[in-house]
C-alpha cells in the first residue's frame, strides 16, 4: 500500500513539473522584481511570501533525518515492519532519499531561488503530503495494539475492517490533496482557485478522518480501563518502559499532534494565499513542523516493536508442539520475546 502511494506521488510530481513548465512557457506576463529579497511579502513571484530561514531549515532537516535513521534501525533490529509506512514517509524507498526530509532540503533551494515556482511546488508537495504516511502508520498501530492485549472486541469496528477503512481514507485524501495541489499551479485564475478548493476539501476530509480515529481510540482506552482491569494492570509490576500503557500514551500524543497539524493546514488554506498563516514562517514551524516532529519522535524511545512482539509462524509453533527441533537464530527469539516451551520431562 505504501509503495503504491509513493509511486503515485512520484508520478504526480512528474506531471506537476510538466504542468508548471508548460504554464510558465504559456504565460510570462508577471514581472518579477530584480531583487526578490527586498520585499518578499509583496513579491508576486514569491509563492512563500517570505524568505525561508536557512538556520531553521537546517535544524528541521537534521532532526527529521535523524528520526528517520533511528526508526530505520528500530525496524531492522526491533521489528514492527508494519510501521514501515511511517519510515517511508521519511524516506523514499525508490530513490533512497529522505522524502519528508527532502522537502526541507528544497527549502534551502527556495531560500536562494525565492521566485522559482517549480522548486516551491516540490518543497510544498513533499512537506504537505508526507504526513499521510505517518497517519497510515497510526491507523495500523491501533489494530496491532488491540490484538496484542486481546481487546480487539473493544474497538468500535472490527479491527481489520477499521484499519482498511482508515487506510483507504488516507489514500483517498492523499490523492485529492495531490490533485488539488497540482491545479493550484495553473496560470489560469479559475483553475488555480478550483485546485485550492479541491486541496482544501482533501485536508478537511483528512481532518475528519483523523478526528474520527482519535474518538475511536479514546473510546477503546476507556473501555479497556473500565471493563478490563486485569488487562489494564497487566504490566503494572514491570518497568514503565515495558508497560503497554506507555506505548498507548505515546500513541495518544502522536495522534493529538497530527490532529493539531491537520487543523493548522485547514486554517491556513481556508485563509487563502494572502492569509497571515500562509505568509508566516513562524506559523509554519509551530503549526506544521513541530507537531509532526513530536508525532514521529514519540516512536523513537517507545518503538511499537518493543511492546508488540512479532508472533511466531504457525508452522514453527506446531513443530515445537510435536517436540521437533527447529534451528532459529537466537536474535529472532529475543526480539520476538518468545521462549520455546520445553518438552515434558525436563
Amino acid at each position: 500500500m505504501a509503495c503504491s502511494i509513493l509511486a503515485s506521488t512520484l508520478s504526480l510530481l512528474t506531471l506537476l513539473f510538466s504542468h508548471v513548465t508548460s504554464a510558465r512557457a504559456a504565460s510570462n506576463s508577471t514581472q518579477c522584481p530584480s531583487d526578490p529579497y527586498q520585499d518578499p511579502r509583496n513579491d508576486p513571484c514569491d509563492p512563500l511570501g517570505y524568505i525561508a530561514n536557512n538556520a531553521l531549515t537546517a535544524v528541521a532537516f537534521g532532526f527529521v533525518l535523524l528520526i528517520a535513521l533511528v526508526q530505520t534501525y528500530r525496524i531492522i533490529f526491533n521489528g514492527a515492519k508494519w510501521m514501515l509506512s511511517m519510515v517511508i514517509g521519511e524516506y523514499s524507498k525508490f530513490q533512497s532519499f529522505a522524502f519528508y526530509v527532502i522537502g526541507f532540503g528544497f527549502r534551502f533551494a527556495v531560500h536562494y531561488n525565492p521566485d522559482s515556482l517549480g522548486i516551491y511546488i516540490a518543497e510544498y508537495l513533499m512537506i504537505v503530503l508526507s504526513p499521510c504516511f505517518f497517519i497510515a502508520a497510526n491507523y495500523v498501530l491501533l489494530g496491532r495494539l488491540a490484538r496484542e492485549i486481546d481487546c480487539a472486541h473493544h474497538v468500535l469496528l472490527p479491527v481489520r475492517r477499521m484499519t482498511l477503512i482508515f487506510v483507504m481514507s488516507d489514500v483517498t485524501t492523499f490523492v485529492i490533496q495531490a490533485a488539488g495541489a497540482s491545479m493550484t499551479t495553473s496560470s489560469v485564475y479559475s483553475s488555480a482557485l478550483t485546485g485550492r478548493h479541491i486541496f482544501l476539501a482533501g485536508l478537511v476530509l483528512q481532518l475528519i478522518s483523523v478526528l474520527s480515529f482519535c474518538i475511536i481510540y479514546v473510546r477503546f482506552l476507556y473501555k479497556v480501563h473500565a471493563e478490563e482491569k486485569a488487562v489494564w494492570m497487566r504490566d503494572s509490576k514491570q518497568h514503565w518502559n515495558s508497560d503497554w500503557r506507555t506505548l498507548a500514551a505515546a500513541f495518544a500524543v502522536s495522534c493529538i499532534c497530527i490532529l493539531i497539524r491537520s487543523c493548522y493546514r485547514v486554517a491556513e488554506l481556508a485563509q487563502g494565499a494572502n492569509g497571515s498563516l500562509s505568509a508566516s514562517e513562524t506559523a509554519f514551524y509551530l503549526g506544521d513542523t513541530l507537531p509532526l516532529c513530536v508525532a514521529i519522535v514519540m516512536y523513537v524511545p517507545f518503538w511499537p516493536g518493543r511492546f508488540i512482539p512479532a508472533k511466531l509462524a504457525p508452522s514453527y509453533v506446531n513443530e515445537l508442539q510435536d517436540g521437533q527441533e527447529l534451528s532459529v537464530p537466537r536474535s529472532t527469539l529475543v526480539y520476538n520475546h518468545e521462549v520455546p516451551t520445553m518438552p515434558d520431562g525436563y
